[in-house]
């Protein structure tokens, strides 16, 4: 095992990374209570991770984006996907962290060039000074302690859905327990109101959420069958299983779960769904109105 964490890894270590590898598979950790990022030694530019794998089922809905915005770099494993496997775009990545980002060679991470940024900065400044021009906006930025706040706010959501191009599709990456990010699913469900689907990565505990601005929903699901066949033939990932998977949760409205106390029994069951979301759009609007101002402080 090549590499090892800093000294004080296990003490106040803060946002310093660390590399391990197996000399089959390089890893990027800032805690051993996550793996930031995987790459298999042999082949570079592949996603190794469950997750990062079904990030991409984006394609599915837009698969020719002119503009994919990365939050978060870790090991660059799909800022690398994007840039080879989608020529037709220009790739955008934001990382706050000046040692991960010092990292990129070590991750096999190209250099910039005309298709190809890599910003050091911070990723809810990147995203609010866009204006309708990402296609894709894939967020997954995570350090020791979790999602950034700054990134589990209404306020980013609210960039994030000003960013899209229309057509565009806002992708998160939630890792961790359900109460860490119920109130980021609870901001996305209210702003993007009911286009929205999730993703359950088994066995890993992430879900995948994509919110679309704009478009026919939910998708007609059976125009999107030859989609996900040719993006398999040439992209080497199951989309016609990240299709079914995403027909089952538009059927069953499994995001709402997400922010459900997971003591209900019996949950799942549709009427359920539909009072989860009811409740938890209703008491969005009632957060937004307790922050306003009245008229003549405005």
């Amino acid at each position: 095992m090549r590499g090892a964490p800093p000294a004080d890894a296990a003490g106040d270590a803060g946002d310093r990374p660390f590399i391990l590898d197996n000399g089959q598979i390089r890893y990027l950790y800032f805690s051993f209570d996550f793996i930031q990022s995987a790459m298999r030694i042999s082949d570079p530019d592949a996603l190794d991770l469950r997750y990062t794998q079904k990030m991409m089922a984006f394609l599915l809905f837009n698969p020719d984006p002119r503009h994919v915005a990365v939050v978060g770099l870790g090991g660059g494993s799909i800022v690398k996907f994007c840039y080879r496997r989608l020529p037709q775009a220009r790739v955008s990545a934001v990382e706050i962290n000046a040692r991960v980002v010092a990292m990129r060679d070590e991750f096999c991470v190209p250099r910039d060039d005309a298709r190809l940024t890599i910003i050091e900065g911070d990723g809810a400044d990147f995203v609010a000074g866009r204006d309708g021009d990402l296609d894709a906006l894939l967020v997954d930025a995570y350090d020791r302690d979790g999602i950034a706040p700054t990134l589990a706010s209404r306020r980013f959501i609210e960039a994030a859905r000003a960013s899209l191009a229309p057509g565009g599709v806002l992708v998160l990456n939630l890792a961790g327990n359900r109460e860490g990010f119920a109130s980021v699913v609870s901001e996305v469900f209210d702003l993007f109101g009911n286009r929205v689907l999730a993703l359950r990565v088994r066995r890993d505990e992430h879900h995948i959420l994509f919110a679309f601005r704009d478009g026919l929903f939910p998708p007609d699901w059976r125009q999107l069958d030859a989609r996900a066949a040719d993006l398999r033939r040439r992209l080497g990932l199951d989309f016609p299983a990240f299709l079914q998977k995403l027909e089952q949760a538009a059927r069953t409205q499994q995001a709402w779960a997400l922010c459900a106390p997971e003591t209900l029994p019996g949950f799942d069951a549709e009427a359920d769904w539909m009072h989860a979301g009811r409740a938890l759009a209703g008491a969005g609007k009632r957060r937004a109105r307790r922050h306003e101002k009245p008229d003549q402080e405005r």
